[in-house]
Parts: structure tokens; sequence; C-alpha cells
């Protein structure tokens, strides 16, 4: 038996920096976001409901055409598709991590071959043209 997610977040930049962190049971940098709920029909607002309960923060969308990434992965012996649904965006606040990040930084983009990334954090910077 296989599983479909969707997962939808935002691509935020400031001052040639990139916002990545750490959650769930993955040890590499990604985007903010996550799973996109049974009931959530709007990629934009689950972007902006997983921001806010991730990172304590509000976005503006600036950029209203997605990038896509899909990937697939094992889990409990099971197939796994997940569709990345990321949307360029401006963070209004400070960040306030929630209980679930363990760790969070503005990784410089001239830095980010020195780190451990998702697979999905280059090609939507080269979509975004960033």
């Amino acid at each position: 038996m296989s599983q479909l997610i969707i997962a939808s977040g935002p691509v935020i930049i400031e001052n040639g920096q990139v916002l990545l962190n750490k959650h769930g049971e993955d040890d590499f940098w990604k985007f903010c976001g996550g799973r996109v709920a049974e009931d959530e029909f709007d990629l934009e607002e689950a972007a902006k409901r997983e921001v806010r309960e991730e990172m304590g923060l509000e976005i503006e969308i600036l950029n209203h055409e997605p990038y896509f990434f899909h990937t697939k992965k094992e889990k409990d012996g099971r197939a796994v598709s997940v569709i990345l649904v990321h949307f360029l965006a401006a963070r209004h606040g400070e960040i306030k991590p929630g209980k679930d990040i363990r760790e969070w930084r503005w990784i410089k983009l001239e830095d980010l071959d020195k780190e451990n990334l998702a697979p999905n954090i280059k090609p939507a910077l080269d979509y975004f043209k960033i």
C-alpha cells in the first residue's frame, strides 16, 4: 500500500539569506512548511498556516505561481510519494519557533553548498531566480 503526502510552505529570502529549519525525523535543512490538512483546499493558506505554526510568522505571498517538487521515500515498509509546494514569500514579524522546531537559522545563499539540504532547496531557489 502506498501513500500520497502534499506539503506546502514558503521560501523566505532576506538580505541574501534563506530561512531554513530542522524538524521531524530528518536531519537536513528544510524550508518552513508541512502537510496540507485533509480539509484544506488552498495551498497558499496551508503555507501560511504552516509557517505560523512552525516559526510564529505571518507571510505575504510574493509569487502566486508555486514551485512543485516530487520525491519518493519509504516509511514503515510503505511507498510514500511526496509533493512539495513552495511559494516565494516575505515575512512579517519576529521569529518565534514552535516546539517541533529543533533548530532554525538564516543561511547565506553562497554558503548553501556547505550545508546538508533537503533536495528541493536549490531547485526552488532556481525556479524563483534567486
